[in-house]
């Protein structure tokens, strides 16, 4: 298990199986540190329509797999815990009530 820090400095784990699953899609291959990177500083950061404890964090890459795109990593918070439920490359971040940066 690591532990990553998102763009508040809160800690936010990511273990061993939550990262197998996002690695074994061949796109996501060469973005691991990517996902540190992106929690740590998002160009945006969307609250979740479906659920209200997660945010997605999004940051823009040039020349993936798969051409450019954002990274999406989806974060679950609850009082005393973070993790991360997943992550994948996207067209456009979701529609969301911004968090971050403060309008």
């Amino acid at each position: 298990m690591k532990t990553l820090h998102d763009y508040q400095g809160r800690p936010v784990r990511l273990t061993d199986e939550r990262l197998a699953h996002i690695l074994e899609h061949p796109e996501m291959a060469e973005l691991e540190a990517g996902l540190s990177e992106t929690l740590e500083h998002p160009s945006l950061v969307v609250q979740s329509r479906s659920d209200p404890t997660a945010e997605l964090s999004y940051r823009y890459y040039l020349g993936t797999r798969v051409g450019d795109k954002w990274l999406c990593v989806v974060v679950k918070y609850s009082a005393d815990d973070a993790f991360v439920l997943t992550a994948y490359l996207t067209d456009k971040p979701k529609k969301g009530e911004q968090l971050w940066p403060t309008k």
